[in-house]
């Protein structure tokens, strides 16, 4: 596909992202452009939150993937996820599971070796293109707290496909701190699924861990309620050049 047209489908998905997250922000985000469907959406709980001081919360969020005419969708390449500044991350006195520990194993597996590590849960869902038609696959997602990349956090994403054959991941995912009005940058690079015949169709998180470091009670993520919204941004890229940016707000009520 000529560069020309992918930079308008790119700037298509931005105007068309920005504007479903204003008009249509508590019910997450909906945008459909080329061949492809993407909603997103992101919560947390509790919903009260003090103005200033941060407070332990849990964060959830998903995004599923379609392709308009059915079957498997263009792959994901990379989602970067930014978090609003309202937000931290404390992973300071949590256990690191380095990636080379998890790369072989299974879900519960990888949760036994790591336990103390783990921040956060999940699901991940595939397509696969098979001589037959299409073929799912899915698998347990655990997120591991994982060794500190120049001076910043990182988290391992684990999961295990079976289809057509057994494929573990092990991801290192940086997080990034930033200025402006996002606290964090999650860069998530994808590797390709089942040799490339292989596309996401579903992510599914859970984040949060309370837990206790140099005699106090800490929250791996927390966050206070200083202009009632947090935010939270996405931009994905795909195999044939498309990308999809766009926001997604929630609101809280400051205590």
């Amino acid at each position: 596909m000529p560069r020309r047209r992918l930079t308008r489908i790119a700037a298509l998905c931005c105007a068309l992202a920005g504007l479903l997250a204003a008009h249509a922000a508590a019910d997450g985000a909906l945008v459909k452009v080329n061949s492809l469907i993407l909603r997103a959406d992101g919560g947390f709980q509790p919903r009260e939150l003090p103005r200033r001081q941060f407070a332990p919360i849990n964060f959830q969020g998903y995004f599923d993937i379609a392709a308009k005419g059915g079957g498997r969708p263009v792959a994901l390449q990379e989602a970067v996820i930014d978090f609003d500044r309202d937000g931290r991350l404390s992973a300071g006195g949590l256990p690191i599971c380095p990636p080379g520990r998890v790369a072989d194993a299974g879900p519960e597996q990888a949760r036994k070796s790591c336990p103390g590590a783990i921040v956060g849960s999940g699901r991940i869902e595939a397509l696969i293109e098979l001589a037959g038609g299409t073929v799912p696959a899915h698998s347990p997602l655990t997120i591991f707290n994982g060794p500190p990349q120049a001076g910043s956090p990182t988290v391992i994403l684990h999961a295990r496909t079976t289809v057509p054959a057994t494929q573990t991941f092990a991801i290192v995912v940086p997080i990034e701190r930033r200025s402006g009005p996002f606290r964090y940058r999650a860069t998530l690079a994808i590797p390709p699924i089942a040799n490339g015949l292989g596309a996401i169709t579903r992510v599914q998180v859970d984040v949060g861990r309370r837990f206790s470091a140099a005699g106090q009670r800490r929250s791996y993520v927390s966050a206070h309620c200083s202009d009632g919204v947090l935010r939270t941004h996405g931009r994905f890229t795909f195999a044939d050049g498309t990308i999809v940016d766009g926001s997604v707000e929630k609101a809280c009520r400051a205590l």
